[in-house]
């Protein structure tokens, strides 16, 4: 029942109101059923979106690709078991975060356990906060973002050895 889900859809009260609006890092496929119909009509009336992240910005997308310290040490992270299984550290580094820029950072490292049958076959399907803005601009609908590329990507290109 849409009066039975849980919107993530805080308003603002002010002229006019403000919402908030808490976005989950997955396929929009796998979730766009549950969003309840609240949360989609408060996005369609609204004039201007803002997201965690300009997700359609080539720069942010390029600041999120460089994961510096990771894609140095994994060569070195590597197990000689897997490099006699022909594994290669690019290889590797791809299969483990490839299209984490869609994601926050942190997600990464818990990325490695979660590659299921299900998240292979929807790869190439925007996660929600990218298809969001898609359409927010095809719509013509001022978009932007709270936070900066460097932002997310600052607590892993600063880790070291110790941490990892």
């Amino acid at each position: 029942q849409q009066g039975e889900l849980n919107s993530f859809l805080w308003t603002i009260r002010r002229d006019p109101p403000a919402y908030l609006f808490g976005t989950i890092h997955v396929p929009y496929t796998r979730v766009w059923d549950f969003i309840p119909d609240n949360s989609k009509a408060a996005f369609h009336a609204s004039s201007s979106v803002y997201f965690e992240l300009d997700l359609t910005d080539p720069y942010t997308i390029s600041g999120l690709a460089r994961l510096d310290y990771i894609k140095l040490m994994l060569p070195h992270w590597m197990t000689p078991d897997q490099r006699g299984k022909g594994l290669y550290a690019d290889y590797l580094f791809n299969a483990i975060a490839g299209n984490w820029e869609r994601k926050r950072p942190v997600w990464v490292m818990l990325m490695v356990n979660s590659l299921t049958e299900t998240d292979i076959r929807s790869r190439g399907v925007p996660v929600l906060d990218l298809y969001l803005a898609q359409e927010a601009e095809r719509m013509k609908k001022t978009t932007g973002a709270v936070e900066r590329v460097e932002e997310q990507c600052h607590p892993l290109n600063g880790l070291n050895f110790s941490q990892v």
